[in-house]
């Protein structure tokens, strides 16, 4: 891997504004709504449980106890997936004077932290991937958020379909058949302008804020099924859309993200970051997800 050099360097002071901004968004919804939990093995399980449906229930006067036949929890297991970023600076690197950091370590490493919780996000919500057991030669992956819904409301045929309301509604609806109260409906940025046009529905009508601001934007949906906050997650596969309530949800930390400083082979340093983490979801028939968008 090359060493990041001062020839490399963007940002030594010359005659511009002493600001450096992130280019690349790093806002993870995820990992903000979900509670986090600490997990003591690569591999681990939980159960699932559910209520019988209901039935006819009424008992003769003085009968005897009728015993119910129980039902098992399922067991689900899950897998610890490492994410891991490196880079290396030069001394030179480091002392000269720059913009917008002290140093140049400093700055590198802000960055790689925000890249590596993008990539959680996008393992959680971006892949619909099965969990990989992992050899000495192939990663350990972790069950998806999207493999963990089994759920689904098919929007059509070949991601050709976009996202209407009457497909919300219905996710809506089967959540609250199947005993579910999802209070999060998340979509990728490109389907908030179809949720911000369900206002132009006949009777229903866009505010506008006092001033010259024109509010065209949905942040909380009510339906006949419950109020479902709008989320917006860059990271979100676009072939779908999740009606979810983010308190059946877990990240799980194995080893938290920690940065080792490695040998020193020369005029540089060498900085790996490194965790192992992992999500899951406590009832996989809780949320609805909504697949086949264009």
């Amino acid at each position: 891997m090359a060493t990041y050099t001062t020839y490399d360097q963007v940002g030594k002071k010359e005659d511009v504004s002493d600001i450096i901004s992130s280019i690349s968004p790093f806002a993870t919804p995820c990992q903000s709504m979900f509670k986090n939990e600490k997990v003591s093995a690569r591999t681990f399980s939980f159960l699932e449980d559910s209520l019988a449906d209901s039935a006819v229930n009424a008992a003769v006067e003085g009968a005897d106890a009728s015993m119910l036949t129980l039902t098992d929890a399922t067991e689900r297991t899950q897998n610890t997936q490492i994410l891991t970023k490196a880079f290396q600076v030069s001394a030179t690197a480091d002392a000269v004077a720059t913009y917008g950091r002290a140093k140049e370590t400093a700055h590198q490493l802000a960055k790689k932290l925000k890249e590596i919780k993008k990539d959680y996000e996008r393992a959680m919500v971006g892949v619909e991937q099965a969990a990989v057991a992992g050899t000495a030669s192939a990663a350990r992956k972790m069950t998806s958020v999207l493999n963990q819904i089994s759920t689904t409301v098919d929007a059509g045929t070949n991601s050709t379909d976009a996202l209407t309301e009457a497909k919300l509604l219905l996710a809506g609806q089967t959540a609250y058949d199947n005993g579910s109260d999802p209070d999060t409906f998340m979509i990728k940025p490109g389907d908030a302008q179809i949720v911000a046009g369900f206002s132009a529905a006949s009777g229903r009508n866009r505010e506008i804020a006092q001033g010259k601001t024109l509010v065209n934007a949905i942040d909380l949906y009510v339906s006949p099924y419950g109020e479902y906050r709008v989320v917006l997650n860059r990271e979100l596969k676009t072939t779908h859309a999740l009606l979810i309530d983010p308190t059946m949800f877990k990240t799980c930390t194995l080893r938290p993200f920690t940065r080792t400083l490695l040998a020193k082979n020369g005029d540089s340093d060498r900085h790996h970051i490194v965790g192992e983490v992992s999500c899951k979801h406590t009832n996989f028939g809780d949320s609805v997800a909504i697949t086949g968008l264009s």
